[in-house]
């Protein structure tokens, strides 16, 4: 083991300036040994590439993704791209027995994402670690919830309600990117943000979704390139060019677990006054657990085995040195942010690097939820169908 874990991020956008803080931040604040290092970003242009890490504070950058991820002196590819590239990516470092972090949802269709499962378990024989980035795992509210219904405390799992909403897109006139382009993000906001739910609720119960009956809305068809004029009243010009939206604005489905457990999931970009608003709530025999990210550092927990003069939810400070990731650091009561979740995540990688423990959501888990997807829209195409999930794991 080198004395550095030498870190190429492949990426220059939202998510490469989020990893870049997590991977500078996590050997501050968690004991890492060998600690890792943001050492090259990969970009699409060397001139952009080269401002992008001189602002994240990474050495070298690179316009070149293939010669970077065969480098000797570089130990981990973090893929931060957009979901049509991460199979290429991934399986050419997998290949040269790299480390491999891949940002969500694994890939774009379940072939990529079954042929990636493969490649990391071919790779994990010589020692590769791999795993996919759905950061919201990390959020220690969260991981409490796992720990109490692991532990037994809300007994068989009946019910799972999931609602993932956000609003940046509820303008007609909101510009055109990437994530509405079917051929670059697979789909719309069930693949940028429903799989979040779909992997938080699988996670959560630690049961598959064996089958679903859903519908899928795309309420904007064309939007503004990026390029057109838009004026002070926010509305693009007139004439100013558009581009045609080929993926959904919304999603609705039910689900099936495999342990019996009945699944009511939405998502939406278009929900005006909601920025950012991840919710679970988890229903069981002995009693339920409800989170919602707009309120991060908090859990609702419900006991129903109190007596009933003190039964209902209450809310708990998940900030406790006790509490899931929170030991490392403020004192209690200083809630985390956004960010953190990607420190934890960091983490949680380096460690299943160098000390064994395991990394998840492994690419295998994280192709359950590509199968997921694929059988949503599949279900959608046909509204009157339920759709069983092919090749779902339990």
């Amino acid at each position: 083991m080198t004395t550095r874990l030498r870190v190429a991020i492949i990426g220059t956008g939202f998510m490469g300036r989020m990893h870049s803080h997590a991977w500078r931040t996590a050997p501050r604040f968690f004991s890492l040994s060998p600690a890792p290092e943001a050492a090259l970003l990969v970009g699409g242009g060397p001139e952009r590439t080269a401002a992008a890490a001189a602002e994240f504070g990474i050495p070298e950058s690179s316009a070149d993704w293939r010669t970077a991820v065969t480098r000797d002196d570089i130990d981990i590819v973090d893929i931060c791209t957009p979901g049509h590239t991460h199979a290429e990516i991934a399986l050419a470092a997998l290949a040269v027995g790299k480390h491999v972090l891949c940002e969500k949802p694994l890939a774009n269709d379940v072939a990529d994402a079954e042929r990636m499962a493969e490649a990391a378990a071919a790779a994990a024989a010589s020692g590769a670690v791999s795993m996919c980035g759905f950061s919201y795992r990390r959020t220690p509210a969260l991981a409490l919830a796992k720990r109490l219904i692991d532990d037994g405390r809300l007994g068989r799992i009946r019910h799972v309600r999931a609602q993932y909403l956000q609003d940046w897109l509820t303008s007609p006139d909101a510009p055109f990117t990437w994530r509405l382009d079917r051929a670059r993000a697979g789909s719309g906001t069930l693949g940028d943000i429903g799989a979040h739910s779909i992997d938080t609720a699988q996670w959560l119960t630690g049961s598959a979704i064996t089958g679903v009956s859903a519908t899928l809305r795309t309420f904007v068809e064309s939007r503004p390139r990026l390029d057109a004029h838009i004026g002070l009243g926010g509305s693009a010009d007139a004439d100013a060019p558009r581009e045609k939206v080929t993926v959904d604005d919304a999603v609705a489905f039910t689900a099936s677990f495999a342990d019996g457990a009945l699944g009511v999931f939405e998502a939406t970009r278009m929900a005006a006054g909601h920025r950012n608003a991840n919710r679970i709530e988890i229903n069981g025999e002995l009693g339920s657990v409800a989170f919602d990210f707009s309120a991060m550092n908090e859990l609702q927990f419900h006991d129903a085995q109190l007596p009933s003069e003190e039964q209902g939810f209450r809310r708990i400070d998940v900030t406790e040195p006790g509490h899931p990731y929170a030991g490392a650091w403020w004192p209690a009561g200083h809630g985390l942010g956004y960010e953190h979740l990607f420190t934890h995540q960091t983490v949680d990688f380096v460690r299943a690097i160098t000390d064994g423990t395991p990394a998840r959501p492994d690419f295998d888990e994280a192709a359950q939820v590509q199968r997921v997807l694929a059988a949503v829209e599949t279900s959608a195409a046909d509204a009157s169908r339920y759709t069983p999930v092919e090749g779902a794991r339990s």
